[in-house]
């Protein structure tokens, strides 16, 4: 459904609707477009069947080609981006603003008044809730606990590696998203913008700023196509497991496979859209339904996904099986991996899992 909205801006943007925008104005533009379920339907069923038909074309004439141009092709329009960030007037401060780290904010915590609080022997108090988000936001960033990665992996060639694997896939996510930051906030700054978050920083202030840029039009245009391209291969990456599945365990054929699997997140972002506007005022366990998939899923889903992953593979996968897979014999480096996978992974997860479930609270 938000891919939908992606889509939607492309137009906007191409058209010129964000030109000399004011922050009021491109407020009621967003809020125009959520507050109508037709358009809102009509983007998010475009969206969807853009993702089936990829998926239903199998593995190697859809996964791997989809992911093979639209990767690179992401990362092309995410360094024009950062060129064009960097003469936009604010990289210094976009710099500042990303890497000088507000140590107090991170490690003590404050109380209502904004003092920090000290333990009974005077000293400060260690904050913990900053590291935990982080935890959970590299959990959501490397979709960690959902099976996409799984999945992705069972197509590699068995000469692969899977730790060298890693960590190219851990170091290309911190790449992107350093990349992501350095185009996304330099062009805020330069309009003296709030930095919020959220979807108020991608459809309300952006829009601003490429209103009052010169080729505001061209690069807003350009930011949009980004946004769909992250979004279709991350789209494709979710549906597969599902897809899979169906097919090893029910039988299907792959594309059957696909429509079944598309007709329930259609179904399920049918219901997520329709609670912005004609079902607003229901709510299930205090919350909107689009407000409760965002919190299951995030909060819930994903660290315990984790946690049963971590759990599989250090204590029911054998050992003979895992060194096999990992290419790594029973070296020093394995038995600390399968020491860090049997303890320290599954409490670090617990702890992410029951602090962003409010359980906890450090």
């Amino acid at each position: 459904m938000v891919a939908g909205w992606t889509l939607a801006y492309v137009f906007r943007a191409a058209s010129g609707v964000f030109t000399r925008v004011t922050a009021e104005g491109s407020s009621a533009i967003f809020n125009d477009l959520v507050s109508d379920p037709e358009r809102l339907l009509a983007w998010h069923t475009v969206f969807m069947v853009m993702t089936i038909v990829v998926v239903s074309r199998g593995v190697k004439s859809g996964l791997e080609k989809a992911v093979r141009y639209l990767m690179p092709a992401l990362f092309v329009l995410l360094l024009v981006m950062v060129g064009y960030a960097m003469n936009a007037g604010a990289f210094e401060q976009a710099q500042t603003f990303l890497f000088q780290p507000d140590w107090a904010e991170l490690f003590f915590r404050k109380d209502d008044a904004g003092a920090f609080l000290l333990a009974d022997d005077g000293s400060r108090i260690l904050r913990w809730d900053g590291v935990l988000s982080a935890m959970g936001q590299a959990f959501f960033s490397l979709s960690l606990g959902m099976g996409a990665i799984m999945i992705y992996g069972s197509y590699l060639s068995h000469t692969a590696s899977i730790g060298r694997t890693a960590v190219v896939i851990a170091s290309l996510d911190t790449l992107v998203a350093i990349l992501a930051g350095l185009a996304i906030f330099p062009i805020v700054f330069a309009f003296g913008l709030e930095p919020q978050g959220g979807p108020g920083l991608i459809f309300m202030t952006l829009p601003v700023a490429f209103g009052q840029m010169p080729g505001g039009a061209f690069f807003g245009t350009l930011f949009f196509t980004l946004l769909v391209f992250a979004a279709w291969t991350s789209a494709i990456s979710l549906v597969e497991p599902f897809v899979t599945w169906l097919v090893e365990n029910k039988g299907m054929n792959r594309v059957m496979a696909a429509a079944w699997a598309g007709l329930a997140a259609w179904l399920l972002g049918c219901v997520s859209l329709l609670s912005l506007n004609v079902w607003s005022e229901y709510t299930l366990f205090g919350k909107p339904f689009i407000d409760l998939m965002d919190y299951a899923t995030a909060n819930l889903m994903l660290p315990l996904g984790g946690f049963l992953i971590a759990v599989f593979a250090a204590w029911l996968m054998r050992r003979e099986s895992s060194m096999e897979e990992l290419g790594s014999g029973d070296s020093l480096r394995y038995r600390l991996w399968r020491v860090l996978v049997r303890y320290l992974a599954p409490v670090a997860i617990a702890l992410v899992f029951l602090q962003v479930s409010g359980l906890i609270e450090f």
